[in-house]
């Protein structure tokens, strides 16, 4: 594993590149540090959620969720590592399950909204989303664990699931889609 940071400036990335774990040097705005830079917005949106009033169970898997994004972000600075250990999708899939179920379902599609914790929770998962994206491209030029693919996804539909369960703790309705045209369109 790579050395932690006793000091916060090195001035080695004023040239445009940065160091990945392994010693390289790649530069900013390669795939990989975008992909790198996406997973950590995510893990800061939740650490931003988890300053919310949270139900205990909900902010206790936040944080191993943030631990998992933080192995991720090591996956993609040290080429070839492995740290994401693949049974946390299917402990992700549990919780997914087990949020959902207490839900009513869904008859319409919902807004992004509620309370602002359900907000919070949306917002990270478009977050998540786009660093899914960002991921399966940056697989397409580097070799790229399968895992993180594939937990960023399971992470993007349990933060949906979330924001939900989130609503109904509080006693507040998803915000519903309204399909049809609305008044203020010309």
């Amino acid at each position: 594993m790579g050395h932690r940071l006793s000091k916060i400036y090195t001035r080695t990335g004023d040239d445009g590149t940065t160091g990945l774990g392994d010693g390289s040097r790649v530069p900013k705005d390669s795939l990989r540090i975008e992909a790198m830079g996406c997973v950590d917005e995510l893990n800061a949106l939740l650490g931003l959620l988890l300053t919310e009033n949270l139900p205990k169970q909900i902010s206790q898997h936040l944080v191993e969720i943030q631990h998992d994004l933080f192995n991720l972000g090591g996956e993609l600075s040290i080429p070839g590592y492995t740290l994401l250990d693949a049974a946390r999708i299917n402990e992700l899939e549990e919780l997914l399950d087990q949020l959902n179920a207490t839900l009513s379902p869904l008859r319409e599609f919902i807004l992004p909204g509620g309370t602002r914790a359900a907000s919070v929770c949306h917002l990270a998962r478009t977050v998540c989303r786009r660093a899914e994206r960002i991921l399966i491209t940056t697989a397409r030029e580097y070799e790229i664990q399968q895992t993180g693919i594939a937990y960023l996804n399971r992470l993007s539909d349990l933060l949906f699931v979330m924001a939900r369960h989130l609503n109904q703790v509080a006693g507040v309705q998803d915000v519903l889609w309204r399909h049809e045209k609305s008044s203020a369109t010309p």
